[in-house]
């Protein structure tokens, strides 16, 4: 079911920037921002709320930069490096934050994320500061491509990373160590009876969630040829909050749904009410959340068991 739901997605985001050719920037950026939402649902599925995962999006962003300044222009070496440079950032930091619950854990992981923003903010000669730092157009299997090519072969793989990685995390939450995450929030002291480590499940899934929005952040990085320290921001980092919920955590699927959403309502937004962007987003987050409490995801599993249900 799963990958049928990816297939569908995939096919649809290909296509469409085919009649619109914008639209292929947005859905990049989308995937971007739809690859660190998933890992966020991977906490959530914990019982987990990170304020702060921003700090992985952004780890992600910068790593491709100083990559590229120090002179490693192949997209696919760029991705690879930036996503273990970004795992191994959160494995030092998660070994720290597994230790604590609840609100402790949310508003550790946000003051972490807003000490790396200062960071990044204050230390200019090193990252640009508040201008932030140019990022080149790399190349693809050793060809220089011109910006218009580029950008859609990047959608391209975009679409690839997507389904691999979502297709990986359904495997992984499947898994005897994804159900081992899903039994903390409901009895994580009964799992310590069993034998089973809570915080090295929750390590597991911390580096996880850390390595796809590192990813997310490279891929973010390559499409926009800027970053910036807010890509650390403790508003980001509830915006991917708000992805994985929007677009529902029932299913791996689910946060690039999100994501598709809030950058489509965004951008016919700013360009049809620019004074009312804000207030038009807020409105739709409100109607989903109130009146679609398992998501966007949720629909289209609900729709299609009706479908297959017998008529009487």
């Amino acid at each position: 079911m799963v990958v049928r739901y990816l297939i569908g997605i995939a096919v649809i985001v290909g296509l469409l920037p085919l009649a619109v050719s914008w639209l292929g920037f947005v859905f990049t950026v989308a995937i971007g921002k739809g690859l660190a939402a998933l890992g966020v649902a991977i906490l959530l599925r914990g019982g987990m709320i990170s304020i702060g995962h921003a700090l992985f999006f952004a780890i992600g962003a910068y790593a491709t930069a100083f990559l590229m300044r120090g002179k490693i222009n192949e997209l696919i070496t760029l991705f690879v490096c930036a996503t273990f440079i970004t795992a191994a950032a959160g494995l030092v930091v998660g070994a720290f934050m597994v230790r604590y619950r609840g609100i402790f854990f949310a508003m550790l992981n946000l003051a972490v994320s807003m000490v790396f923003f200062t960071l990044l903010s204050k230390l200019y000669h090193l990252t640009g500061g508040t201008d932030g730092m140019r990022v080149m157009t790399p190349t693809l299997l050793g060809m220089e491509l011109s910006r218009p090519a580029f950008e859609q072969a990047l959608q391209l793989i975009a679409i690839v990373l997507m389904v691999g990685a979502a297709l990986a995390v359904d495997r992984y939450l499947k898994s005897p160590l994804g159900q081992a995450l899903s039994a903390i929030e409901t009895n994580e002291v009964r799992l310590e009876f069993l034998g089973v480590s809570a915080r090295g499940v929750l390590l597991v899934a911390y580096v996880a969630s850390a390595a796809l929005a590192g990813a997310g952040g490279a891929l973010s990085a390559v499409a926009i040829g800027h970053v910036v320290p807010e890509f650390s921001y403790w508003t980001l980092s509830g915006q991917l909050i708000l992805i994985a919920v929007l677009g529902g955590i029932s299913g791996v699927p689910g946060p690039f749904i999100g994501a598709f959403f809030l950058e489509l309502v965004r951008t016919f937004a700013v360009g049809f009410a620019a004074d009312a962007w804000n207030a038009i987003i807020g409105i739709s987050l409100l109607v989903v959340i109130f009146f679609l409490p398992e998501g966007l995801f949720g629909i289209l599993q609900r729709t299609e068991t009706r479908m297959r249900r017998p008529k009487a």
